[in-house]
């Protein structure tokens, strides 16, 4: 990777983390993802006693079928058991195949269960902690969520990942979702300053196109 873009994906990496504090919320909800790490570091904030109720939600894309082909939230599962969170403590919604999903129908889920949620802990990705928020106070609005990701670097990250063109990918598609989708209703706006922007549209130019909408 040349220097300038390494530089251009910190800089986006650095936007997508919402920097909110960590705080007890009435629920949480972990976003599937093919990385484990997101239901790990859901685990360790139970077990600090941040919430009482884990929501694992995901079912399959094109991208994590061949890792969890039994569904994303069903692995996730298995895995926040082993690490010692209580099964009574685990809600599974397993049919969401995006974020907006994963939103709506945990939302549904809550409901459901006789839950009334004021407050929302929203676990996931770093790079998908902009997205995540913009997309829960669009889908669910009567919640106050805050978002939570396993604290790595981008560097961390491309080194835990083993491939830093595809995390670099994953970085630029979630800046384009976070400018493009409020305009089709799935998110709320939000500022993008001018330098991330400019950093978004080299990446582009650079290649770094693998998931962009449309692409």
């Amino acid at each position: 990777m040349r220097e300038t873009d390494r530089r251009h994906a910190e800089l986006l990496w650095e936007h997508h983390l919402m920097g909110h504090e960590t705080r007890p919320a009435d629920i949480a909800v972990a976003l599937g993802s093919t990385n484990l790490g997101v239901a790990s570091h859901a685990a360790d904030l139970y077990h600090r006693g941040l919430f009482p109720v884990l929501v694992l939600s995901g079912g399959n894309s094109p991208s994590t079928l061949a890792r969890f082909p039994r569904g994303e939230a069903v692995h996730y599962r298995e895995h926040v058991l082993s690490l010692g969170v209580p099964d009574d403590a685990v809600l599974m919604e397993p049919d969401s195949t995006n974020t907006g999903e994963n939103i709506a129908f945990t939302r549904d889920l809550a409901t459901r269960s006789g839950l009334d949620p004021k407050t929302v802990l929203v676990v996931c990705k770093p790079y998908m902690e902009r997205r995540a928020y913009a997309t829960a106070r669009r889908l669910w609005p009567s919640v106050d969520p805050v978002c939570s990701s396993a604290p790595l670097s981008f560097e961390e990250y491309v080194a835990d990942t083993g491939d830093e063109k595809l995390v670099v990918d994953m970085v630029v598609g979630d800046m384009q979702r976070v400018i493009e989708y409020p305009a089709r209703g799935f998110s709320i706006p939000q500022p993008v300053p001018d330098d991330v922007r400019a950093a978004f549209e080299a990446l582009v130019r650079a290649g770094y196109d693998g998931r962009l909408i449309g692409r």
